[in-house]
């Protein structure tokens, strides 16, 4: 690597250090798998290949995806978008597979995870064909030997894939049927994965790299797929009788799994249903006053609390009630939850809300007026995720989880409201935010604070079923609190020599975010294995872990806080 950025003339157009990590992953995945993955191993392979191939495409000719109006000053990202959400759930069908060779977990876990992994590699295939054809369209004067060249590929691919997935499918399946709505599922989740990217990058111009949208669309496709195909086997087992057929789908969710899903996927429809509400308001408007006009501010606040409360109140609890079979009402059921041990998780609370009103009157106050770097500034929102997360996960990890999808709901709802500008807390809310924005984000859409919280809250989420890696719910508060801190601080104050002539990134800052994250596993170690937890990570393990997501950090111009605790957090399933 530090031979790579001394010498960047000689580099070939085909070798970025961020490539190189990406390849250095994937590899370390595809070493890990038992002979009953290998059909997925091929068609990560294939993923991975065709994402490359893409990439170079695309950057060698950046006006191909020009109808997009990605992120300035980022790379396209392609390669790092498209294998990332499989590789992790690839690491978790080896995982799996290791715990169900012990008898530890029970095959229907299994195939529940072979499930989203085939739906996130089918979107993320989905929007690969999508962008070679896009591409395709926008160069027009491309020689047809290259043309034809990378057709043939993408179909070989595209061929080989499918038939990777029916394989693999086959083998989780009881009959041809089952197989049939399988691959009709995957094919779903690719055909909106489609769907969304284009509205994503239509609608938040500039918000994103092409890599960035590709992440968020599989994981919302995956998401969104993951609770329809629970409320359609719901369905099908209240219309058709039990002695005709079964119908059941993944495996047996918890009470706090549901709630948080519920909640942050009504939040994300809720867009949907306001702007419904506000058009039939105005066409009522219309009706009655004759000539078109548009609503008040005034109205429009109205409008807009009585809906997101009627529809966060009564028609989100009621799809979990169905779902789940609650035999109370959702948000009851959370205060039954943290009044079951009030002194520990009441106390927790007040001092959660202590250190964010502390730390955020602070540094409102150094970022209006101080000269610090605003990069640095951010890197203290990161040490208090550490101050906040570390003991809570330790102590009452449960309680974490419903935890961070309360706040993650809170920051989606205070985002809508900036966005449309909803008084009286619209405005407020906008020019607040902006005093700790950076390039990542826009006038559209504000994801720091996003990308951080669910940084820390998915490798909690993931290792909430079967998990023999006491560390790997740790990943993300590890690499972004401790690791992407520290090589950022020590980088921007002793940080000489720089991985390449245009990065900012410094040798020194990554080492220190390498041996840091290293130090504090070393701590926290011993504190898991007096708690009980079962330590099965090897230490060599752990440093290729830790180094291949320090030298991400170093190369990545993506958004970091997306895609660092995601990659940690499945070289440490492994």
């Amino acid at each position: 690597m530090a031979g790579e950025s001394s010498s960047p003339a000689t580099m070939t157009p085909f070798e970025t250090g961020e490539r190189v990590v990406v390849a250095v992953v994937v590899s370390r995945v595809l070493l890990s798998l038992p002979l009953s993955l290998i059909s997925h191993g091929f068609s990560l392979f294939l993923l991975c290949l065709s994402a490359f191939l893409i990439e170079l495409r695309a950057e060698s000719s950046p006006l191909l995806l020009s109808r997009f109006s990605a992120r300035r000053g980022a790379s396209s990202g392609i390669l790092l978008g498209a294998v990332t959400l499989p590789a992790v759930m690839m690491s978790k069908l080896v995982q799996l597979t290791r715990a169900i060779s012990l008898h530890q977990a029970e095959q229907d876990e299994l195939a529940h995870v072979t499930m989203q992994y085939w739906a996130a590699s089918a979107s993320c295939c989905a929007i690969l064909i999508y962008l070679s054809v896009v591409m395709s369209e926008g160069k027009k004067n491309e020689s047809s030997s290259s043309s034809v060249w990378l057709t043939r590929a993408s179909l070989t691919g595209t061929v080989l894939y499918g038939a990777a997935c029916f394989v693999s499918l086959s083998m989780i399946s009881h009959t041809g049927l089952n197989t049939s709505l399988k691959m009709l599922w995957m094919l779903f989740h690719g055909l909106a994965a489609v769907k969304l990217i284009r509205h994503l990058l239509c609608t938040f111009p500039a918000c994103a790299s092409i890599g960035e949208a590709l992440l968020v669309t599989s994981g919302l496709v995956l998401y969104f797929g993951d609770f329809l195909a629970c409320t359609i086997a719901k369905i099908c087992e209240k219309l058709i009788p039990v002695d005709l057929v079964s119908i059941s789908y993944g495996i047996r969710r918890t009470e706090t799994g549901i709630i948080v899903q519920g909640l942050l996927l009504g939040l994300l429809l809720f867009p949907i249903v306001f702007r419904f509400v506000l058009h039939i308001y105005e066409s009522s408007l219309r009706k009655r006053d004759g000539p078109p006009r548009n609503c008040s501010d005034t109205a429009k606040s109205v409008l807009f609390f009585v809906s997101i409360l009627l529809f966060m109140v009564v028609a989100v609890p009621s799809w979990m009630q169905f779902v789940h079979d609650f035999h109370q009402h959702p948000f009851l059921w959370v205060l039954t939850f943290v009044f079951s041990e009030p002194l520990k998780r009441l106390s927790l609370c007040i001092y959660w809300v202590l250190l964010i009103v502390v730390s955020v009157l602070r540094f409102y106050n150094i970022s209006r007026g101080s000269k610090v770097e605003r990069i640095l500034l951010r890197k203290y929102y990161h040490l208090m995720a550490v101050l906040m997360f570390l003991p809570a996960l330790v102590l009452q990890p449960k309680f974490l989880d419903l935890a961070f999808g309360a706040a993650l709901a809170v920051f989606i709802a205070l985002e809508i409201i900036r966005i449309w500008r909803i008084q009286p807390l619209g405005e407020p809310l906008h020019h607040f935010m902006n005093a700790f924005t950076d390039h990542r984000d826009s006038e559209f859409l504000i994801v720091s604070h996003f990308s951080l919280l669910l940084g820390c809250a998915l490798p909690i989420w993931m290792s909430s079923g079967f998990n023999d890696r006491a560390l790997s719910p740790f990943a993300g508060i590890l690499s972004l609190g401790i690791g992407d801190t520290m090589a950022s601080m020590v980088g921007h104050k002793y940080g000489v020599l720089r991985w390449s002539k245009t990065g900012k990134k410094t040798v020194e800052g990554t080492a220190a975010g390498i041996t840091s994250m290293m130090a504090v596993c070393f701590m926290l170690v011993p504190v898991l294995a007096s708690m009980g937890y079962i330590l099965s990570q090897g230490w060599w393990s752990l440093l290729v872990a830790v180094t291949a997501t320090g030298m991400l950090e170093a190369y990545t111009a993506q958004l970091d806080n997306a895609f660092i605790p995601l990659v940690f957090y499945a070289l440490l399933c492994l």
